[in-house]
């Protein structure tokens, strides 16, 4: 197989542009075993000192208590982050594999010396909780220990929770890690080569029709392999979900990851109502877009179709001219921020076979820094993309001074500043522009993205509900029971300005979130939202935006979201809220409409 049939046929100077996990761990494979052995030492003395110890622990013995666990659970996640950066650039590379295997399995071992910390401490008398989120010693753990009290009706009991968690290596995450392996391993042939699902899914923004027919049809042939397998999968991996709800007492499958985005169901449907009732507005724009492509039907392969046949193609060095100009005009420390992630190899970047598909920011401890994973093609999407994970980069960068057990925010908060950082990119690309036809092309690609992150993320969730609800009250779903939920829920998006070919049914079997993190997609589209509000009151005063912006992404998860958002008047209970950044959109299909 050939390089040039597995990656782009075209270079863009981010072939060598590789991460340097050193800092992560720099020893060869004699001292990893040795730091993985001290990782299982210090959770035993760990334990040892403290398990009996919290019901009589005074304020500064609590305090003790907590900067010990942190430096516990820091040393695992260091080692983790490790192991699966460094699989995740070749999946196929056995000798990763092994190492991020024995590195799971150590520390799902480990974990069952450290569950107590959660278990005692929810099992505190309420008065004595109070106590420690009051107290000023412990105030800078103050909104940890307001989880763990928000969490005490849900946590089981010490010697289950030892079991779920020793149990966990060989029940959901093995499952998961199989998907992530087909899925990576999985070839697709199109006239004769061999391509990637990254490489595939890119040719489905080519301007030329017949190539994104022919990609789509590849696609499909190559997912519908795979579908007998991870329909099994699927199921697996949903049923030991309701599994754990059942034990914990979560009401409702989405319930858990509402609990963990600190938000109430009531509040995501809220959203999820609110994004459904606009639907018109992917119709507007897939309507809009075929006038300016002169079709009379769009297929599902014509969705991300250019309306302009002028291909756009950006180094590498290009690429990162724009983000790090964006971010320093933005203010100097985002700027001098993403600098870093160049200059000290932080990224990696390169389009390989066997390399995870997608792009990410791993945050790994406090005591490092953040990573940024892409798979970088050279188009303008793809700069968009880079300016997205660095956004996350400099949230996570920033939030490290909150320590390894507040320093990670919630999946709804979590987006906003890859959002954001997203949103004055493009804003940047679209001033550079000298053409009205450039506007207009760069305007539809950005709504391509808008609507692709709050309608498709919240179609998707409609198809994850789907997927839960049905599989409790039928069992085991078959194959062509996950395609027809899949397109009953698609075309309830699209409406009559997309028809869906045959192949479509089987690409819901690529989307990995639904497998790693159960109820994810959401957070997606309230990330969009909220940021295309915050957008709106940063348009109105760069100046005083900018420094509470950084504020709110220095504190991490030490609040509330809600807590976090005051300082911008902005309230995401109230479902009104939600119409402001649809209004935003609205505007901008608008725009684009005018401007065609």
């Amino acid at each position: 197989m050939s390089d040039t049939a597995t990656t782009s046929t075209e270079l863009t100077g981010a072939e060598e542009v590789i991460w340097d996990l050193s800092d992560l761990h720099s020893g060869g494979a004699e001292t990893f075993a040795e730091d993985l052995a001290r990782m299982v030492q210090n959770a035993k003395d760990f334990h040892s000192r403290w398990h009996d110890t919290l019901p009589k622990a005074t304020d500064e013995d609590m305090l003790a208590f907590v900067q010990e666990y942190a430096a516990v659970v820091e040393h695992m996640d260091r080692i983790g982050s490790f192991a699966q950066l460094q699989w995740s650039t070749d999946t196929e590379n056995p000798d990763f594999g092994n190492l991020l295997q024995t590195v799971r399995e150590t520390t799902a071992r480990t974990s069952r010396h450290i569950v107590f910390v959660y278990v005692g401490i929810s099992q505190l008398s309420t008065e004595r909780l109070n106590e420690l989120i009051a107290s000023p010693l412990l105030a800078p753990y103050k909104h940890w220990f307001e989880r763990l009290a928000d969490y005490k009706p849900h946590l089981l009991s010490e010697e289950v929770e030892q079991v779920l968690s020793e149990k966990s290596l060989t029940a959901r995450s093995a499952w998961v890690r199989l998907h992530d392996e087909m899925s990576n391993a999985q070839v697709y042939r199109l006239h004769g080569k061999e391509y990637t699902e990254t490489t595939m899914l890119k040719l489905l923004h080519e301007p030329n029709r017949e190539t994104r027919k022919a990609a789509a049809e590849a696609l499909s042939v190559g997912l519908k392999e795979q579908t007998k397998h991870q329909s099994f999968i699927f199921n697996t991996v949903i049923a030991d979900h309701a599994l754990n709800n059942r034990l914990r007492g979560y009401e409702h499958w989405i319930s858990p990851r509402n609990f963990d985005n600190e938000v109430s169901d009531s509040s995501v449907d809220a959203l999820v109502t609110a994004v459904v009732g606009r639907y018109d507005l992917v119709e507007r724009l897939f309507n809009l877009k075929k006038r300016l492509l002169g079709y009379d039907v769009m297929y599902d392969y014509d969705r991300y179709a250019p309306v302009s046949d002028e291909k756009v193609m950006l180094s590498w060095d290009e690429a990162r001219s724009i983000v790090l100009e964006t971010y320093h005009a933005f203010h100097p420390e985002t700027g001098n921020i993403v600098q870093q992630f160049f200059d000290k190899s932080w990224i990696h970047a390169p389009t390989r076979k066997g390399k995870s598909g997608g792009a990410y920011s791993a945050g790994t401890v406090p005591s490092v820094h953040p990573y940024v994973f892409m798979n970088y093609t050279g188009t303008n999407r793809d700069v968009q993309t880079l300016a997205h994970e660095l956004g996350h980069g400099i949230h996570q960068y920033l939030s490290r001074q909150q320590g390894i057990l507040l320093m990670d925010t919630p999946l709804t908060i979590a987006e906003t500043a890859s959002v954001f950082g997203e949103m004055i990119t493009f804003q940047h690309l679209l001033d550079s522009a000298t053409t009205d036809k450039q506007r207009l092309t760069m305007l539809v690609t950005k709504l391509d993205d808008i609507i692709s992150t709050v309608f498709r993320q919240i179609a998707l969730n409609r198809f994850e509900d789907a997927m839960h609800t049905t599989r409790a009250a039928e069992g085991e779903l078959s194959t062509e029971r996950f395609s027809q939920l899949w397109m009953e829920t698609q075309r309830q998006q699209y409406g009559d300005s997309i028809v869906l070919t045959e192949g479509y049914g089987s690409y819901w079997a690529y989307i990995s979130h639904f497998m790693h993190t159960p109820g994810y997609v959401y957070a997606y589209a309230f990330g969009e939202l909220l940021v295309l509000a915050l957008y709106e009151i940063y348009q109105r005063d760069p100046e005083t935006f900018a420094p509470k912006y950084l504020t709110m992404l220095s504190a991490g998860g030490s609040m509330r979201p809600a807590e976090l958002l005051r300082p911008f008047g902005i309230d995401t209970d109230d479902p009104a809220f939600w119409n402001v950044g649809l209004g935003v959109i609205e505007r901008l299909i608008t725009q684009a409409e005018a401007l065609a």
